[in-house]
């Protein structure tokens, strides 16, 4: 499938010669190249006018979640017709396992999984090894161990009508798939049983497939898309690939588990050796516990940590992520690093602090040594697994300049025509005072307002004195949901709040075209948070209006501030004389407000949405359970009927 851009906008500025420079270095087999464009000159664009020039699937990777899911909403629209899918971290919350030798403090790990990513994860992966061209939005959670592509792919279940097969044994097959049997919260990763019918819904919540069985053979399979939760249409057969990663087909997982069982003999008679008789039993206790499970289930809670010895790596052999996805489906994709200041530091350090944590767990016999292996990729992996890359930023970095070279683009023109902000350095006496009377005055021309602080608590402390002072306030960072997010710049944008407090996360790449003004505080606590790279990158974000402009509270004026200043006033000189050559005059930024809602039509249909002619069945099992004695499974297949008949009655009648 050839990716088709679709957008009522031609490049403009100097985004035509970015896009040809880009793309005439990647014919030339440059393996690494800079884009430096400033906040507002159309990035996004550019990327998305290489991928289309150059026809090549691209990974793209975000430093952190919200900006990878604005990138997709923007990519979605600008690839309609082409796959285009969002890869991030699928946890909610994440407390990794952990051993606090000094305090003797085990902690366990603790994890809240958000299904919807995690559905749209799989959908990911099962695009890419269909072999068709895609773009995938990604944080950098994708260097992370994901499992052997060619093991995912080769143990999906071929289905097929004419199948010789029991039900029984399908069922069976399911169940090693990691798909979980229930017939009342029917969701993606489920099946049910109705009869002599199995229905699954698969993994990725895209379709629900019905297979009817007669006489030990596949008589009929069909398929409901979740726009048609009613409607089945026929097919001859169908791929269902695995509920979860990390699964082998059984001869090979036997193999696996012996192989593990030898790692743990050696490293009990190591402990033993020591006179760590506590470590050694610990060990042993756990271990076993989990291999038992493996055998029993084919998973058990931590497998990836046993992932060594299910893909039969050599010790330190680098972990299967989603680059090998793309490698296996598209060899010559594309690599773009957003936000590469922030994100190619990220990846470096990924790997380190993933080692530290696990040596621990290691010495004090919680985890075998080949836990070490389920790991990050080290950047030297990471490149390697990437074809070509580019590095897109507002403010690259040293270490990315060198690795470009003579490869790099500049893109300094807006194509609004709109300028670099408008900046004044404010003491910090009386500064929130000040700060509440400079927003009230922007709220009243329905203009929004960021406010950067440098703590969690701080921002939260600001944004209840906001509230205090009868201003619309909201706070946004690290502990704020991911689904969360993005609604609350939503709301920002639609002028339900004026003013949102944050730390980082209002720093890179955001588009929030209403903001007119943007407050740092403590603009003077030279640091991480208050370098020159991190003050151009949030003094971007007031770029994008027409009435930009930034506000400095600081009692001195730092080195940072000092470069950061004299670089935003080289790029406001070039603006404005190519204004005044090209008569060209500053306009707003026109952008749409989205609706953000994952997969709005691909939700998976809900158990209420059941086919009409399915009651039958459901009523035959409710008096089964109930001749059989199973009182509360009859019960609740009885309120399950009445709830479907009472959906159903009003289309009915009409």
């Amino acid at each position: 499938m050839k990716f088709k851009l679709s957008s009522p906008f031609k490049p403009a500025g100097d985004q035509p010669q970015a896009i040809k420079r880009l793309v005439e270095n990647l014919e030339a087999k440059a393996k690494h190249q800079v884009l430096l464009g400033v906040t507002g000159s159309g990035k996004s664009f550019t990327m998305a006018n290489v991928i289309a020039n150059t026809q090549k699937s691209a990974l793209i990777i975000e430093p952190n979640k919200v900006l990878a899911a604005q990138l997709y909403q923007e990519f979605k629209e600008f690839f309609p017709r082409n796959p285009v899918h969002y890869f991030v971290s699928y946890y909610d919350y994440y407390q990794p396992e952990a051993y606090i030798p000094q305090t003797d403090t085990y902690i366990e790990k603790d994890a809240q999984i958000n299904e919807e990513i995690d559905r749209l994860r799989h959908q990911a992966v099962q695009e890419l090894l269909s072999f068709k061209g895609a773009v995938v939005i990604a944080s950098v959670s994708c260097i992370y161990n994901l499992g052997a592509p060619k093991t995912y792919q080769e143990i999906k279940f071929e289905i097929r009508v004419g199948q010789k097969i029991s039900r029984k044994k399908f069922l069976e097959q399911l169940v090693f798939l990691q798909y979980q049997r229930n017939d009342i919260d029917f969701k993606p990763g489920t099946f049910r049983v109705r009869g002599e019918s199995v229905e699954i819904s698969v993994v990725t919540g895209k379709e629900i497939i019905r297979i009817e069985f007669e006489k030990e053979e596949m008589a009929r399979i069909s398929i409901s898309l979740p726009g048609n939760p009613v409607r089945y249409s026929g097919r001859s057969s169908y791929s269902l690939y695995p509920a979860k990663f990390w699964i082998s087909p059984e001869d090979k997982l036997r193999l696996a588990v012996e192989n593990i069982r030898i790692e743990l003999t050696k490293r009990i008679s190591f402990f033993k050796k020591q006179k760590k008789f506590l470590e050694a039993e610990r060990l042993k206790q756990k271990t076993n516990f989990d291999l038992q499970m493996m055998l029993e289930t084919g998973y058990c809670r931590g497998v990836e940590n046993y992932s060594r010895h299910l893909e039969f790596r050599k010790p330190g052999q680098a972990p299967f992520t989603l680059l090998d996805y793309f490698r296996l489906a598209n060899p010559n994709f594309l690599v773009f690093i957003d936000e590469s200041h922030l994100t190619c530091s990220q990846i470096k350090a990924m790997s380190l602090q993933d080692r530290a944590r696990k040596k621990i767990l290691v010495d004090y016999g919680f985890r075998l040594p080949s836990a070490v292996d389920n790991r990050p990729l080290t950047y030297s992996e990471f490149e390697q697994r990437s074809p070509q890359t580019i590095y897109v930023s507002a403010t690259p970095g040293e270490f990315e300049k060198c690795r470009a070279k003579h490869f790099f683009v500049e893109q300094l023109i807006r194509p609004t025509g709109l300028l670099e902000p408008r900046i004044e350095i404010r003491p910090t006496r009386n500064q929130l005072n000040n700060l509440v009377d400079e927003i009230r005055s922007r709220a009243r021309r329905k203009e929004r307002i960021l406010v950067i602080t440098l703590t969690k608590r701080l921002a939260e402390d600001l944004d209840d004195f906001f509230r205090e002072k009868g201003v619309s306030s909201r706070w946004l960072h690290s502990e704020t949901k991911t689904l969360e997010r993005p609604n609350i710049l939503k709301e920002l944008r639609e002028g339900k709040i004026d003013v949102l407090v944050g730390i980082n996360l209002l720093r890179e790449g955001l588009d929030l075209p209403e903001v007119s003004l943007v407050a740092i505080l403590d603009a003077d606590k030279e640091g991480f948070l208050r370098s020159e790279t991190t003050l151009i990158q949030t003094m971007g974000r007031a770029a994008r209006h027409l009435e930009g402009r930034v506000i400095l509270y600081a009692d001195k004026t730092t080195g940072s501030m000092a470069r950061a200043l004299k670089e935003i006033t080289r790029r406001r000189k070039i603006q404005l004389d190519y204004n005044k050559k090209h008569g060209i005059k500053p306009r707003a930024v026109s952008k749409a407000i989205r609706n953000w809602s994952f997969g709005q039509t691909e939700k998976p249909v809900e158990l209420e949405f059941m086919v009409v002619h399915d009651l039958d069945l459901l009523e035959k099992e409710m008096k089964i359970a109930a001749t059989s004695l199973d009182f509360e499974r009859a019960a609740q297949i009885r309120d399950l009927v009445k709830k479907i008949k009472d959906s159903v009655a009003p289309k009915e009648n009409s």
